[in-house]
């Protein structure tokens, strides 16, 4: 067995973390339920969010690792009771975690419990609460339009014009007096009570401490990082930094990390014990704006020299790549970056401006193209139609046309 290092290049890392992240497994064909839980063992968790102009967020992660695969897969996974894989959870922000870590979030839904909500203050209201309990007892799962109590919503913040219930519904959800069943086709949530959401093995498992559900979660984010950095480790599960080095230093003690520099870096780094060392990456992705690659904006720019911002809450005329950009991923670099939209009607998608990175190599736009049509034909779209933004936009036309 070669040594371990106690220092890294660049490109080193970053390979790395591609394959702590998954890019590197063997693929299925086609990918199973096995392939969906091996990959969410890579990712550790999959972001939600509504915005739907290509795909759902929480798709998205499993497509660029896993290929082409039934979405129906997910749906299993986060379904049902007694077989039940994946459940909803306050865990990066909004995200499917494994259910066996509902009881590490115990104390994360006691904070939210002290603290009346995650976002703001919920009106204590124990009227509101138990009557919104007593009738999802009932029911059962519902969502927070079939429980309204009609009361007129503010208008003053679109998207977020939440209704009386609603904000309690979120509350419960985050406190764990509720948990999320699954969401309609329109993508409300459902709410219903834990013990008929959760597994009963899951019910039963011990509380850990506070201290012991930090390690294991600086535990599972340090295997889905390979090398990372505190500040790394600590916004993967939404951490407080001083609690994430804490836990550090206890998986330090114990052998499961260990301390590394890395080529430009001004950091400390350290390694998971288990961090897979591929000399190369192959490879060829488009990754979600809420990808775990790219979540922690500083950890992009440090190991693909990729500067990346979303833009979806960008006015229009400011934006400078697009709506909803999504990098590209070839080999172990990010070579460029495209936005996308899925012109269901038309059965097209529209590549609206797209642009390669400093020292993008010259296959660029073959691969893309390439992927693109794969990306096409998972989503059910039956062609690709490149506008003209982007430097990238007439190499990439013509290598579809060919």
């Amino acid at each position: 067995m070669s040594p371990r290092p106690t220092s890294l290049s660049r490109a080193q890392a970053r390979r790395i973390a591609l394959a702590a992240q998954g890019f590197t497994d063997k693929p299925h064909d086609p990918p199973t339920l096995r392939t969906l839980t091996r990959t969410v063992g890579r990712t550790g968790v999959l972001q939600v969010d509504s915005v739907n102009v290509l795909q759902r967020a929480h798709y998205m992660p499993l497509y660029s690792r896993m290929g082409a695969y039934d979405t129906g897969l997910l749906e299993r996974a986060a379904s049902g009771r007694s077989q039940r894989r994946l459940v909803e959870y306050w865990a990066h922000v909004q995200a499917f975690m494994p259910v066996e870590l509902w009881p590490v979030m115990a104390h994360r839904r006691e904070s939210y419990r002290a603290g009346r909500g995650k976002w703001w203050l919920v009106a204590d209201d124990d009227a509101l609460r138990i009557r919104l309990l007593e009738e999802i007892a009932v029911r059962g799962a519902s969502t927070a339009r079939e429980l309204d109590d009609g009361a007129p919503r503010s208008t003053e913040h679109w998207g977020w014009n939440w209704s009386r219930a609603r904000r309690m519904l979120d509350y419960l959800f985050t406190s764990g007096d509720l948990a999320i069943a699954g969401r309609t086709t329109s993508f409300e949530v459902r709410y219903d009570l834990p013990e008929r959401v959760l597994p009963d093995h899951v019910l039963a498992l011990p509380t850990p401490t506070k201290v012991e559900a930090d390690v294991e979660l600086v535990r599972r984010a340090a295997a889905s990082h390979g090398v990372a950095s505190v500040r790394c480790l600590a916004d993967y599960y939404r951490m407080r930094t001083d609690e994430t080095a804490a836990a550090v230093h206890t998986l330090v003690e114990s052998g499961e990390l260990e301390p590394v520099t890395v080529e430009g870096w001004g950091r400390q780094a350290f390694l998971h014990r288990d961090a897979r060392r591929p000399r190369a990456v192959a490879a060829r992705a488009l990754l979600s704006p809420f990808d775990p690659v790219v979540w922690e904006r500083e950890r992009a720019e440090a190991l693909f020299d990729f500067h990346y911002r979303i833009e979806i809450y960008v006015p229009k005329d400011k934006r400078v790549h697009g709506y909803y950009v999504l990098p590209f991923l070839l080999r172990d670099e990010i070579v460029a970056r495209v936005d996308l939209k899925a012109d269901r009607p038309a059965s097209r998608l529209l590549v609206m401006g797209v642009y390669a990175e400093a020292g993008a190599p010259d296959d660029t736009a073959d691969e893309l193209a390439a992927e693109l049509r794969r990306l096409a034909s998972w989503l059910g779209l039956d062609d690709v139609l490149v506008e003209d933004r982007g430097d990238l936009a007439a190499a990439l036309r013509f290598s579809l046309r060919r």
